[in-house]
Order: structure tokens, then C-alpha cells, then sequence
């Protein structure tokens, strides 16, 4: 199975405007690639970096969503 590493800022995406062209496809990959990650096509890898940068998010939503993505992989 294809492991795959994603930086903090990928998980932003659905949390900013979509009526922006450029946010609206990353939001879809990102999405994407969750789904994938969700049926098992890929394997999500996390880090000890990821879950500090998030700690220090200062938006809780988009903080706590962070770490059930974490929890995934």
C-alpha cells in the first residue's frame, strides 16, 4: 500500500473559501485523498512534527479536526 506524508498546510484547504478556484480543487484533493485513506488505497503517515505545529494552531475547529485526522493514520 502507498504511504503517503501530508503537511500541515494540506489540511487547510476546507477550512478556507472555496469560491476561489484554487482553494476548491485542493479542498477536492484533500478530500480525495482522505476517502482514499478511508478505504484503505492509502496509508495516511502522521509525525510527531504534525501533532506539534497542530498544538500550537490557534483556530479549535479546524485544530480538533486536525487530530482526529491524525488518529487516522
Amino acid at each position: 500500500m502507498t504511504r503517503v506524508y501530508l503537511d500541515i498546510s494540506i489540511y487547510n484547504p476546507p477550512f478556507n473559501d472555496e469560491r476561489q478556484p484554487k482553494i476548491f480543487l485542493e479542498t477536492q484533493a484533500v478530500i480525495l485523498i482522505l476517502q482514499m485513506v478511508e478505504v484503505q488505497l492509502l496509508e495516511l503517515v502522521s509525525s510527531s512534527v504534525l501533532e506539534y505545529e497542530n498544538s500550537r494552531n490557534p483556530f479549535m475547529f479546524n485544530k480538533q479536526s486536525m487530530v482526529q485526522y491524525l488518529q487516522i493514520a
